[in-house]
C-alpha cells in the first residue's frame, strides 16, 4: 500500500460537504488520481481510526483558463465521498 499522504491529499471543507457530515456521516476528500476505493478506504480507517462504510469517487476536470492570448488547463483531480459507519466521526479543527 501507498503511504498515507499519497493516497490522501486533503480534506474537502465546504458549505456542502458540511452539510452532508451533518446529515449523512459523508467525509470527503481530495485524493490521489490513481488511488482506487479500496486504497481509499484503507488510507482514512487507519489515519482518522475511524469504521468506513462506503466510499464514492468522482474525476473532477480541470477548467480551462486564460491569461492574455495565452491558454492553459489546471490539472483534472479526483473527490472521494467516505461514508462513516454508525458512531464514527472524524473531526478535522478539534473543537
Amino acid at each position: 500500500m501507498k503511504p498515507l499522504h499519497q493516497i490522501i491529499r486533503k480534506p474537502l471543507i465546504t458549505e456542502k460537504t458540511s452539510l452532508q457530515k451533518e446529515v449523512g456521516q459523508v467525509v470527503a476528500f481530495e485524493v490521489s488520481l490513481g488511488a482506487n476505493k479500496i486504497e481509499i478506504k484503507q488510507a482514512v480507517e487507519k489515519a482518522f481510526d475511524v469504521k468506513v462504510k462506503n466510499v464514492n469517487t468522482s474525476l473532477v476536470a480541470g477548467k480551462v483558463k486564460r491569461v492574455g492570448r495565452q491558454f492553459g488547463k489546471r490539472s483534472n483531480w479526483k473527490k472521494a465521498y467516505v461514508t462513516l459507519e454508525e458512531g464514527s466521526s472524524i473531526d478535522f479543527f478539534g473543537v
